[in-house]
């Protein structure tokens, strides 16, 4: 085996970070991103904790950190649970292990400080999240020189496993991001995004892609699904076996999907406005002329559904109803509670993105991705710092995870009316408060059944926040509404195949309109909420007819097969 000096490779490291232009650029955007949350909410918090509290916490501090002190001059190794320090190295030595068990004994001391913080509850989850951002990044398992297990592979492999996690930290930041998976183990369109289909419409905000079928026969009534353009559609199209897409297509439905395109340049001045007229709305009559029907089951995911429904709505303030049915999963049409994100959103913060990107710009996919990071870092973030750098291990495959960090840029003018008009001042929920491509924007006269699905442990879309759509929707006939609860979170929750015969999810027929009311009614079910949504479809895609033999129709003929060009574009 090679041998290596490792006070002389470190060294070199650290040089080669002090050279490196690149790194002040990598680590930017992550800097922006939670720096702005964190100063917002020290320059707020004018309000101080209780003496009486702050002495409590300072008291019950002592007495545990005395029991700490004691337990480590009789060397007895202190008892502690948490997964960043399961290995036996940090049990098995008792100065790893008093780091370990002190550092926790901190980060509980600091979040308790910070739930005591007399302040609003905005106020106080900003506080939460920029003192839980310093915590996680403190922790002794993300530096060498506090890391037993990484000391260990380092002496073990004779400096290999450092000369390894050196080598992929520099091309981390040649790329920009923190490497989480083998990106070279996959390629769109050869091993994710593979359901057979065929590119049938393009303009330069999207590509249509009509699916071949996989049934004799096929509901009259197509579907068309809107997934999100703040990232690329294939997460409804990884892997046959956990495909979206191929599973609708498997019950036999035509089906439409939107690829957006990944702005660059020359889309830098696109609004939301385009976004629901050239997008949304155009990707409806294009699947209403090649299915030569009035009304198509149409599907929206997260940010898919806000657009998707915007798009029904100032149509129907045309006097038109294209939907003969509505999907919204883990989407947000009411802004009241946006959960953690909550602290990337107030005043300042927009006025600031408004006055760089609202007459023109774009935002970086690399910026909106570090943000989502952020919000586990641990899991997204320093996980990989551990791993990759510190113990030089090459990350695995996983095709999850290749697409997560296939980021999409976003138009400035669009995502700062998004972030204005939804996320802060909550206004698409107020029935004619927007207008939106030229009409008053009215959800509740969007006329056809909706099914509403929320991940219980989303930490982006609450699933109360999903729910709350079911007001807002069919207002007068809140009985053509259903909402369904799945199990996990944003995305595992929503790509749960039935074969994998995985997680659970809850049904109740009655809309209480409190959510917890709802949920405490609800009966829990083994496995995927798929089939659920299937009979839903099935209720409102028309009779049975005969597959199409080729896709679109004289006026919309092929282009190329799918997936196409558009979800090929890199950010980077």
């Amino acid at each position: 085996m090679k041998t290596y000096d490792p006070q002389a490779m470190y060294s070199d490291w650290m040089s080669q970070l002090v050279n490196q232009d690149k790194w002040q650029e990598w680590m930017k955007p992550a800097a922006a991103m939670n720096h702005l949350p964190m100063m917002d909410a020290l320059k707020e918090v004018g309000a101080k904790i209780d003496p009486a509290v702050m002495s409590q916490l300072q008291g019950d501090y002592m007495r545990e950190f005395g029991k700490l002190w004691q337990d480590f001059f009789v060397s007895k190794v202190p008892d502690f649970s948490d997964k960043r320090f399961s290995s036996p190295d940090w049990h098995n030595h008792a100065m790893h292990a008093y780091s370990a068990a002190s550092y926790l004994l901190n980060a509980r001391f600091l979040m308790a400080m910070a739930e005591s913080v007399d302040a609003s509850e905005k106020v106080k989850q900003k506080i939460r999240f920029a003192v839980q951002q310093m915590i996680d990044a403190m922790s002794p398992a993300n530096f060498l020189v506090t890391n037993p297990e990484a000391q260990a592979k380092l002496i073990e492999s004779k400096g290999e496993s450092l000369a390894k996690g050196i080598s992929h930290m520099l091309a981390d930041m040649q790329k920009g991001r923190i490497s989480q998976t083998d990106e070279s183990a996959f390629e769109v369109g050869k091993n994710v995004a593979t359901t057979e289909g065929t590119v049938v419409f393009e303009n330069r905000l999207f590509q249509l892609i009509q699916y071949t079928p996989l049934t004799k026969t096929v509901h009259q009534r197509p579907l068309l699904m809107v997934p999100p353009c703040i990232n690329k559609f294939y997460i409804l199209d990884l892997q046959p076996e956990n495909s979206v897409v191929r599973y609708a297509v498997e019950q036999g439905h035509t089906v439409f999907l939107v690829s957006w395109a990944n702005p660059h340049e020359s889309l830098s001045h696109v609004t939301w406005d385009d976004y629901i007229e050239e997008g949304a709305i155009t990707a409806i009559r294009v699947a209403q002329d090649i299915s030569k029907q009035d009304q198509i089951n149409v599907f929206g995911f997260c940010v898919g559904g806000t657009i998707v429904s915007t798009a029904l709505a100032a149509l129907a303030d045309r006097g038109e109803q294209p939907a003969s049915s509505l999907t919204l999963l883990t989407t947000l049409l009411d802004f009241s509670d946006t959960g953690i994100l909550d602290v990337f959103v107030d005043e300042m913060q927009v006025g600031m993105r408004e006055q760089t990107l609202s007459q023109g710009g774009l935002m970086p996919g690399r910026d909106l991705a570090s943000t989502f990071s952020s919000l586990r870092a641990n899991d997204l973030v320093w996980n990989y710092v551990q791993s990759n750098y510190l113990k030089g291990e090459s990350p695995p495959p996983f095709d999850l995870l290749y697409w997560n960090a296939d980021s999409t840029n976003l138009p400035g003018p669009m995502f700062c009316w998004y972030l204005r008009n939804t996320y802060l001042e909550n206004n698409l929920k107020q029935p004619g408060k927007l207008t939106v491509a030229g009409n008053h924007i009215d959800l509740g006269k969007i006329d056809a059944p909706v099914f509403v699905y929320g991940s219980r442990e989303d930490h982006i879309v609450p699933w109360q926040a999903a729910y709350a759509s079911t007001a807002l929707l069919n207002p007068k006939k809140k009985t053509r509404n259903r909402f369904i609860l799945g199990a996990s979170g944003h995305i595992a929750g929503v790509v749960n195949p039935p074969a994998k015969k995985k997680r659970s999810y809850w049904t109740n027929s009655k809309l209480d309109a409190e959510p917890q009311k709802w949920f405490d009614g609800a009966t829990e079910h083994p496995g995927s909420w798929w089939p659920e949504w299937a009979g839903f479809l099935g209720e409102y895609g028309g009779k049975m007819v005969k597959a199409p033999a080729k896709p679109g129709n004289t006026s919309y003929k092929a282009i190329e097969p799918a997936p196409g060009r558009y979800v090929k574009v890199r950010a980077d």
